[in-house]
C-alpha cells in the first residue's frame, strides 16, 4: 500500500456514482483511481495494483462478472460487487466466482465506506506467524494465503481460503452456515447461509479429500473438517 490507507479502483459506468465514491473514499483516507468500462478496467488494475476493486456488474464492453473472472485468474484482490438488480442469482454467481462482498444499489456511500474498511480488515493478516496446517496430502498456510494439495498449489479465493482454514484449524467441530458467515465473513455481513453453501461446493470441487480427511455435511446442522 501507499502512504493511504490503501489504493480503490472504482468501475463503474455511472460518473456520478463514481465521482461521490471517490469523494467519500479519499475523505477516509484511501487513495483512488476510477473507470467506466470492463477493458479499462483491466488496464487500470494492471496498472494502479489495486488493494481492493469495486466493480459494478453492468459495464459496457465487458461486464463485471468477466472482469472479476479474470482478476481471479492470478490475483487475490479483494472484490465488492456493485448491482442495480439485487437478484440472487447475481448475488451467488458472484460469490462463486470470487466476490469478498455486494452492495445494491441504491446505496449510501457511508455503507460502501464501512464495507470497504470491513472486508480490508478481513485481509490483513497480522504479521505475527500463524499455524501452518498440515494434513495427508494437504497443507494450508494463512501467513501466505497458500494451500498445497497432493503436491500442487491451489489458486484460491481469498474467502475459499478463510473458509477451508476455519474449518480445518477447528478440526471435527460442526458450525452451523449462520456460525460460518459470522466467523469467516463477519457479523455485518449481508449474505445469507447460500453463501456458505456455494464456497464449500467449490471447495469440494478442488478438495477430493484425504485418506484420513474430508469436507463433511452434517445433516439439518452445517458442516465439518473432519479427520480420521
Amino acid at each position: 500500500m501507499d502512504s493511504s490507507l490503501g489504493k480503490i479502483l472504482i468501475v463503474d459506468d455511472d460518473e456520478n456514482i463514481c465521482e461521490v465514491l471517490k469523494m467519500y473514499l479519499e475523505s477516509a483516507g484511501y487513495s483512488t483511481r476510477v473507470c467506466h468500462d470492463g477493458k479499462a478496467a483491466q488496464s487500470a488494475f494492471m496498472d494502479y495494483d489495486p488493494d481492493m476493486v469495486l466493480l459494478d456488474i453492468m459495464l459496457p464492453y465487458m461486464d463485471g462478472i468477466d472482469v472479476l473472472k479474470w482478476i481471479r485468474r492470478e490475483h487475490q484482490t479483494p472484490v465488492i460487487m456493485i448491482t442495480a438488480k439485487g437478484e440472487t442469482f447475481d448475488k451467488v454467481l458472484g460469490l462463486e466466482i470470487g466476490a469478498d462482498d455486494y452492495i445494491v444499489k441504491p446505496f449510501e456511500p457511508k455503507e460502501m465506506v464501512a464495507r470497504v474498511k470491513a472486508v480490508l480488515r478481513r485481509y490483513n493478516v497480522d504479521n505475527i506467524d500463524k499455524e501452518v496446517l498440515k494434513f495427508d496430502g494437504l497443507t494450508v498456510d494463512i501467513n501466505s494465503y497458500l494451500v498445497i494439495y497432493n503436491g500442487e498449489e491451489l489458486k484460491m479465493p481469498p474467502k475459499e481460503f478463510e473458509l477451508l482454514y476455519y474449518l480445518a484449524s477447528n478440526k471435527n467441530r460442526v458450525f452451523t452456515r449462520e456460525q460460518l458467515l459470522c466467523e469467516v465473513w463477519g457479523y455485518d455481513y449481508p449474505g445469507d447461509s447460500r453463501t456458505v453453501d456455494v464456497h464449500i461446493k467449490r471447495l469440494r470441487e478442488k478438495l477430493q479429500g484425504g485418506v484420513n480427511w474430508q469436507i463433511e455435511t452434517v445433516w439439518g446442522v452445517g458442516y465439518k473438517f473432519e479427520v480420521k
